[in-house]
């Protein structure tokens, strides 16, 4: 069945790289596929738009997928994701004065997540003796790994994410004013973002994301289940095309090219997503530059396949963080929304990944491997976790 034209949500960031290649450098036009693109402000919109089916397929925060796919925190709608668009490209930007802080209180390099949380704690409990209003942290998403990362990171140095601070709910543009403003003391978002903070002297990145998770999926093409049954042919060709742009934005002489068609779409200078795209972050107002190749991985070291045990992470944190229980038949439905069948079938079967690759899949900073076929013993590692759902303001 022809799928006509396709419409396709997505957010302003850089790890929409593949998707906004594919389609503005002609990578989906060869394939026959006639797309068009619509910015969204929030990820609420684009997965309300993608479940009512106002979306084909959406540019999608990769635990949105599996929520989704589980019911929980909305109406459930059964998602299939056939291809990552991104691994990795988050990072944690303070205020000036918070970094300040920490730098101060901190025991060892504040590069180092454990010991940048250990001081984060510090300033907690600084703060406490002094009633002063807890921190405030903004994310994008409950079901984000934003919300996941910044979590993992405090919980690490001791301080209790639903007791000791405030996480909110922001959309990605609106992270910078709201750092600008003092509404918010730090936050994790991904590209652009961070850099906008940067450059307008307001922020100081702390931390990427890969050194909290060194790889993890973050943002993935998704589309209903049903549309995936009743439309196979275009979904292939889709899979190609975005395959085929992935591969193409990781060459370094389209560096150029790549940057300027972001560029367009986010309304930033192509200088900007440049950064993002080579991991050669500038992190402070000062120019000091960060050099990570695994900043953010479009289509190299198999970032564009899906993985059931990225899928089996988002669910460990789920729980983790009380948004739903723990069940086995939920982890075989989170984990049963990434397909890899679909992208092999489309583009051939994958390449081995290197040797530099983390051996459980994810790499996380501090604790034990992932193991997912055992989330409870997960869980029983941490001693900070909670039951209940957490407490997050949402701000408009």
């Amino acid at each position: 069945m022809s799928a006509g034209k396709l419409r396709i949500g997505y957010i302003p960031l850089v790890d929409a790289a593949a998707l906004i290649v594919a389609v503005d450098l002609g990578f989906t036009a060869a394939e026959n596929l006639d797309i068009e693109l619509v910015r969204e402000v929030s990820w609420s919109n684009v997965r309300d738009k993608l479940n009512i089916g106002l979306f084909d397929a959406a540019h999608l925060l990769a635990p949105v997928s599996v929520s989704s796919s589980l019911g929980i925190g909305h109406v459930r709608v059964p998602i299939v994701v056939p291809f990552n668009l991104g691994l990795n490209g988050n990072a944690i930007t303070l205020s000036p004065r918070l970094y300040s802080a920490l730098s101060g209180l901190a025991d060892g390099d504040i590069a180092d997540p454990k010991v940048s949380a250990l001081a984060l704690a510090r300033v907690v409990a600084e703060r406490k003796t002094r009633n002063a209003e807890p921190l405030t942290f903004g994310m994008t998403f409950p079901f984000s790994h934003h919300n996941y990362q910044l979590r993992y990171w405090m919980a690490a140095g001791g301080v209790d994410p639903d007791e000791d601070v405030r996480l909110v709910v922001l959309p990605p543009p609106y992270m910078v004013e709201s750092l600008t403003s003092g509404h918010v003391d730090g936050f994790c978002v991904g590209a652009p973002w961070n850099s906008v903070a940067v450059d307008a002297g307001i922020g100081r990145i702390l931390h990427f994301g890969c050194e909290i998770q060194a790889r993890m999926t973050e943002k993935v093409f998704g589309v209903r289940e049903s549309w995936a049954i009743e439309h196979p042919d275009t979904l292939a060709a889709m899979i190609r095309a975005l395959s085929a742009a992935a591969n193409f934005a990781e060459a370094p002489e389209n560096l150029a090219a790549v940057s300027t068609a972001i560029a367009g779409r986010l309304g930033v200078t192509p200088e900007l997503v440049g950064r993002a795209l080579t991991g050669n972050m500038k992190v402070a107002a000062d120019g000091h530059l960060r050099l990570n190749g695994r900043y953010l991985n479009i289509g190299k070291n198999g970032a564009a396949r899906p993985d059931p045990v990225q899928a089996a992470w988002i669910y460990a944190q789920i729980v983790r963080w009380g948004q739903a229980p723990l069940a086995d038949e939920s982890l075989k439905l989170a984990q049963a929304v990434f397909r890899p069948d679909l992208f092999d079938a489309a583009v051939g079967a994958p390449q081995p990944l290197g040797p530099d690759e983390p051996g459980d899949g994810i790499g996380a900073f501090i604790g034990p491997a992932f193991n997912p076929a055992d989330i409870a013993g997960h869980l029983m590692y941490w001693r900070i976790k909670h039951p209940g759902r957490p407490r997050l303001s949402l701000v408009r």
